[in-house]
């Protein structure tokens, strides 16, 4: 499934719930399913710098994609962190650099959340391109 296949499916979901308790107890669903990281690769080296709440984010290649696995110590994070994931990971590394990640604007995610969070989400994002780009 492609980048932007990914994102119309997370634009529809979101569109089915009412209010943003709902999405938000979406997104905390979806960080229960992210697949996490080994508690080696929990290190320092691994933080993403920005984030108020402490993410780790590890990625790999495998077959020519590039994998994420990630974990958070805060649940909404962990849950955005998992969005993220699951619309970057197993894609290309130029698709990655190049993604138009429009759907956090379409489902109005950033009005939604503390300065913080969008700060660290925005930091995620970047991080998760600069694996990309390195890998290219």
């Amino acid at each position: 499934m492609s980048i932007n296949e990914i994102q119309q499916e997370i634009i529809e979901e979101f569109s089915f719930f009412e209010d943003w308790m709902e999405k938000y107890e979406h997104i905390i669903d979806l960080g229960k399913s992210l697949p996490l990281i080994k508690d080696e690769f929990k290190t320092e080296e691994r933080l993403i710098k920005g984030c108020q709440s402490r993410v780790w984010l590890h990625s790999e290649m495998k077959d020519g994609k590039l994998v994420f696995y990630a974990d958070s110590d805060a649940i909404i994070t962990k849950g955005l962190i998992g969005l993220m994931v699951r619309v970057l990971s197993n894609q290309k590394p130029e698709e990655i650099v190049n993604a138009d990640l429009y759907f956090i604007d379409k489902i109005n995610l950033k009005e939604h959340l503390s300065p913080t969070r969008s700060n660290g989400l925005l930091s995620m994002v970047k991080q998760m391109k600069m694996d990309a780009l390195v890998r290219q």
